[in-house]
């Protein structure tokens, strides 16, 4: 498995949550759940990311700056988060914040994966793609339990 692949996984559960959590309404338990669904991936992935993919990339001349576009999206993300947990879940303000979110992850995800994968795949060798993918794992798994 490569950094990309194991990246990808989560990439596809978070778009998963971003709709389940758009599909719900009110203060509702399926609210809750598809929301702390939702935060606990984002957390992990975006903890793990950094460190096993975006630092090592920072090593390379052609990765600063992308790394540090994707980092300051993550940061837009928690802000966003923490707005929501603020906020009533079931006003409307709740959902329109709960729509920038799913959004904002929508469009880094979808940035990922068409510019900075491929940009990556030029940097990274073939062992440091797998090495790299084993870290984030292991990171990404101790950080969901």
């Amino acid at each position: 498995m490569t950094i990309f692949e194991a990246l990808r996984i989560s990439h596809d559960k978070q778009r998963e949550y971003v709709d389940a959590v758009l599909r719900t309404s009110g203060d509702t338990p399926e609210r809750v759940d598809a929301y702390q669904q939702l935060k606990e991936e984002l957390y992990a992935h975006e903890t793990a990311e950094e460190r096993y993919f975006y630092i090592p990339l920072m090593g390379h001349e052609n990765g600063v700056d992308l790394s540090r576009h994707a980092i300051a999206e993550h940061h837009e993300m928690d802000e966003l988060v923490e707005k929501l947990d603020e906020m009533e879940m079931s006003s409307s303000a709740w959902l329109s914040t709960a729509k920038a979110l799913g959004d904002k992850v929508l469009h880094h995800l979808e940035e990922e994966e068409q510019k900075f994968f491929q940009m990556a795949g030029k940097l990274l060798t073939d062992k440091q793609k797998a090495e790299l993918a084993e870290q984030y794992n292991d990171e990404y798994e101790a950080l969901l339990q």
